[in-house]
Formats: C-alpha cells, sequence, structure tokens
C-alpha cells in the first residue's frame, strides 16, 4: 500500500557538472537530485539536472504537492530547477526550502537571484504552480508533512551546505553531500546526524589518496564515508556526487574495493530506486 512506501530514487548522483558519453552510462550523468517518497508524501533533494526527469515523472503520476529541500545553491545542485516542470503547472504546490544562508539571503531570494534575465530568460512570476518558499536555520528540526520529521547539520562546504536527515514510520534516511572531512577526523555533527540510520547518503567525489590535491573543495571519500557509517552504526551507504570524470569502470572499481570493507556499500545510479 502507498501509505507503507518509504521509497528513494536518485534522480541525479554525478557532482559539479552533468556529463554524457558511453563511459557514464551505468551511473548516469545527471547532478544531485533525489526522491523521497514517505507514503503519500514527496520529498525532493537538489535540483540538479536529475531534477527535470523527476518532474516529467512526478506529473505523469499525478502527484500535486513536493516539498524541495536544498543543500545549497552552488550551480550543479540548482541547474535543474527552471527546467522541474511542476513549476508551470496549475494543479501543482511546490515548498521549497533551504537553511544554509540563513541571516544572508532567504530561499525566495536566492530562487530570483538565479532564476532571470540575463542568467535564465524569465522570473519566477512566470510559474503559475502554488509555491511557496520556507526558511530555517540549520540545527532546526523540519515537519513539512505529518508524520515526517527532518533534522538539519551544516556541513563543511565553501558558502555552506545543509545535511539532512529523514525520519518517517521507523526508518531514516540520510542526505551529507558536499562535504569536506579532515583525514584523520570524524565530524561528530554528521555521526550525529546519520547514527543508526537505514540509509546514508554520502559526498564520494574523491579517494582518500586525492584527498591532499584537492583540499578546500569542500568534498569527501568513499572511504570516510564507511568510517563514519562504522562510527555512527548506519546500516547502508550509497555513494553520491561522483567526480564528473569518473568513468563506469572506475565507479565499479571503487565499488568494489568498498564491499570488501562495508558490504552494504554502493554507488547510486541515475534512476535507482530503494525501497526501505
Amino acid at each position: 500500500m502507498i501509505s507503507d512506501v518509504f521509497r528513494v530514487r536518485f534522480w541525479g548522483v554525478r557532482g559539479s557538472i552533468p556529463v554524457s558519453g558511453p563511459e557514464f552510462q551505468r551511473y548516469g550523468g545527471n547532478t544531485i537530485c533525489v526522491e523521497m517518497q514517505c507514503g503519500p508524501y514527496r520529498l525532493l533533494f537538489d535540483a540538479g539536472s536529475g531534477i527535470r526527469e523527476a518532474g516529467a515523472a512526478m506529473l505523469a503520476e499525478g502527484v500535486t504537492d513536493i516539498d524541495l529541500f536544498f543543500s545549497h545553491c552552488h550551480y550543479d545542485h540548482i541547474v535543474g530547477l527552471p527546467y522541474f516542470m511542476p513549476l508551470y503547472n496549475t494543479t501543482m504546490a511546490v515548498t521549497m526550502w533551504s537553511g544554509h544562508m540563513a541571516g544572508k539571503m532567504t530561499t525566495e531570494e536566492m530562487i530570483r537571484q538565479f532564476m532571470r534575465p540575463p542568467w535564465f530568460p524569465v522570473e519566477p512570476d512566470i510559474c503559475c504552480a502554488r509555491l511557496s518558499a520556507r526558511d530555517f536555520r540549520a540545527g532546526d528540526v523540519l515537519t513539512p508533512r505529518p508524520g515526517i520529521r527532518i533534522r538539519t547539520s551544516n556541513l563543511v562546504h565553501p558558502g555552506g551546505a545543509i545535511g539532512y536527515r529523514v525520519e518517517w514510520a521507523g526508518k531514516t534516511v540520510c542526505v551529507v553531500t558536499d562535504t569536506e572531512h579532515t583525514p584523520g577526523i570524524l565530524d561528530p555533527a554528521v555521526i550525529e546526524l546519520i547514527r543508526d540510520a537505514d540509509l546514508f547518503l554520502y559526498d564520494c567525489t574523491y579517494v582518500d589518496s586525492e584527498m591532499a590535491r584537492y583540499r578546500g573543495y569542500g568534498h569527501s571519500t568513499w572511504q570516510q564515508a564507511i568510517r563514519l557509517a562504522r562510527a555512527a552504526d548506519a546500516k547502508r551507504i550509497a555513494f553520491i556526487h561522483h567526480l564528473p570524470a569518473r568513468t563506469d569502470d572506475e565507479l565499479d572499481a571503487i565499488e568494489a574495493a568498498a564491499k570488501r570493507e562495508f558490504p552494504e556499500a554502493f554507488n547510486g545510479r541515475d534512476r535507482q530506486v530503494i525501497d526501505l
């Protein structure tokens, strides 16, 4: 029954910029967009290029009410928003949430800054869905729909980013993308966010041997994901925010190495569906 479903669907798992080509077929090339279906409620996390397909699927299913949460507003996490067709449908209600710029810029201001000439041909006023914007601060607990509880936390990323812990029907899914770790240190905020999670989505742009070269870029590794999951007793890990240049074969090798250390670890793939 739909009332019992806690489903996660990946519409985009790539970081930094969309990619295409024969070497990116198995994992996909869309940037971050994650859907969660909590019974009758639909949540989206980030509006990367994958949100275009998410919107088309939701319209086809007859979904009429969507909550969209932003981790932050770097290009790869918002580039798909103007192409999210529910925004232009009179039957839809879309609530957009952000907290990474609390006190500096509201969610509505963020959208209006991005979606306007000369960056985009039209302004959000063209949207005919019922739109609303909600602001919060890191650490707030959000209750967007009955029975859904979302804990929030700051992440280590240039300009700030938000991690989310979604709790519904006794299950927990965490989205922790665009965060950087310090070698040898486990971020206590991330550990608390993902503690005992059934599924933990984590930024695995790099591998440990690459971190020295990319210090300050605001990203992490699959090895750190495993360390965090072990410390927090998280059950499963999905690696997301794949490096744009990382080919299918290279991602296969990472997944194989990760499974030897943590059997419930895997690479996220575009259009992958996970039922909890």
